[in-house]
């Protein structure tokens, strides 16, 4: 079975990683959305929040898994299993910074990771950027999955 983790932070989840997260579940077997918990990040959703989005979007996508998980990446992964991670690239800046851990993850470990290039519709489109339109009262709903709603 080829399992492949879509490691972030997902606060909150975007057009853009739903995008990736579709594209790979033609691509692997199952696609694990695996949220790291970082206790010095200040993040605009809770993590219930921010599984409940994920799992609402792809509720009737059995191939997705969505998890939460501590540590480093690789050791997640070997913890499920897991022989890729699967990643998104938006730009050349999103290339340099992956590109960077995903040589020292292979240096560490037999771990793989798959990039994806983002689809130009949704290339713009970030986490913080939609944090920055829910701060100000614009329209995020066209930034992100339905299953992001705000009340």
């Amino acid at each position: 079975m080829k399992r492949a983790i879509f490691p972030g932070s997902f606060d909150p989840i975007t057009l853009g990683h739903y995008d990736i997260i579709k594209r790979g579940v033609k691509l692997f077997d199952e696609v694990v959305v695996a949220i790291g918990i970082n206790a010095d990040k200040n993040y605009m959703f809770s993590l219930e929040e921010r599984k409940a989005f994920i799992e609402n979007a792809f509720k009737d996508e059995p191939k997705v898994s969505v998890v939460t998980y501590e540590g480093l990446t690789i050791e997640f992964c070997k913890k499920i299993d897991a022989q890729f991670i699967l990643r998104g690239l938006r730009n050349p800046a999103d290339f340099e910074f992956e590109k960077a851990i995903a040589h020292t993850n292979r240096k560490l470990s037999k771990i793989e990771t798959v990039f994806l290039l983002t689809a130009a519709k949704t290339s713009f489109i970030s986490s913080s950027i939609v944090r920055d339109v829910i701060r100000n009262n614009g329209d995020y709903t066209v930034l992100v999955p339905d299953s992001v709603n705000i009340k």
